[in-house]
């Protein structure tokens, strides 16, 4: 039986910065043994939907900018980290940084946190595109999009993580 504590260690930033969700999810009981990705995706999912907003807007702004300020400095989680990479937001060239950095600045002012997108599958001009995109929504829509796309991160995350184990 994974124990609580175990458990938050391991599953507790598959929402990026936020051990709470998974500390609702296992103290609710909604966590069941053997771990299987699509429940347990779904028992974080539910805790955080069932969040408030402001916890929900928590969630979305400490995610980090895509191939933002702590991508350069290497300040990232290993989560986001390796997803960049992935997707090739580690090697922009500078044109393509200047307009990945725009496209951020202008985001967060419309919408008050960063552009969030699940990066696995994806290039760099699949990002653009939908950034591009999801910049002329409206700020419900978006927040709704941004939620989502989270959701569908962590989902990537847990089965990674069970992968692994």
């Amino acid at each position: 039986m994974i124990t609580r504590d175990k458990f938050i260690e391991t599953f507790g930033g598959v929402f990026e910065h936020s051990p709470w969700i998974a500390e609702r999810a296992f103290d609710q009981g909604h966590i069941a043994e053997p771990l299987r990705a699509g429940p347990l995706h779904e028992a974080l999912c539910t805790e955080f939907r069932g969040a408030t907003l402001d916890e929900r807007l928590a969630v979305l702004l400490a995610h980090p900018d895509l191939a933002g300020k702590l991508a350069i400095a290497g300040e990232l989680t290993e989560h986001s980290k390796s997803e960049q990479a992935g997707a090739g937001l580690d090697r922009l060239s500078e044109a393509e940084h200047a307009r990945f950095t725009d496209l951020n600045t202008h985001y967060v002012r419309e919408f008050g946190f960063p552009f969030i997108i699940a990066v696995k599958g994806l290039t760099k001009e699949d990002i653009l595109a939908a950034f591009e995109t999801r910049i002329g929504h409206d700020r419900e829509t978006e927040f709704e999009t941004a939620c989502a796309q989270v959701e569908k991160i962590a989902g990537f995350r847990i089965a990674a993580i069970l992968a692994e184990g």
